[in-house]
């Protein structure tokens, strides 16, 4: 009895190896880079600002980010860039002649669930490119800039694809 019960926990050890390659799978919230606007205020004037920016932004991050394929080198690149946001973003600010400046930030955040197409991003906590204007009191603007959600042109979010892990391991059992 010792050995089959030795025999079936080596076969779980090796079968949980080829399921996962002996390496922890990365889940979606440490492979999805999220973004974030937060209006001045709730002005009509602050949030054709707040549009205006994400614009300016999403224009310069999706030439940056066409080629990424992980998410980590996203990161990377955001947290070596991040003076090179803040410029974009000021000068959008200046073309608007607005009185305020913005913060920005490579941080972690709360983060709602959205669906955008077929593909369902889960609430929990996200790393987020966060752009807060003036000070911070208007409405939100989000999306995904890994995979590129936000910038419809950008090669790699049709070859991302999301499944459940569950189901994965279930189908390769059965």
């Amino acid at each position: 009895m010792k050995y089959v019960i030795s025999f079936f926990g080596v076969g779980l050890i090796v079968l949980a190896v080829v399921l996962f390659g002996g390496q922890k799978p990365k889940t979606q919230e440490e492979e999805v880079v999220r973004i974030h606007v937060v209006a001045n205020s709730n002005s009509a004037y602050d949030e054709e600002v707040k549009y205006f920016v994400k614009d300016v932004v999403v224009t310069y991050l999706e030439k940056e980010l066409e080629n990424f394929s992980d998410g980590g080198e996203v990161k990377n690149f955001l947290g070596a860039n991040i003076e090179k946001v803040e410029e974009v973003v000021s000068l959008a600010l200046k073309d608007k002649k607005v009185g305020y400046g913005a913060k920005i930030t490579l941080t972690k955040e709360e983060m709602p669930a959205r669906v955008y197409g077929e593909n369902v991003f889960e609430e929990g906590v996200y790393d987020s490119l966060k752009i807060q204007l003036g000070r911070g009191g208007g409405d939100n603007w989000w999306c995904v800039v890994f995979p590129s959600v936000c910038f419809t042109s950008t090669k790699n979010f049709q070859s991302f694809e999301y499944k459940s892990r569950i189901w994965d391991i279930l189908s390769n059992v059965i």
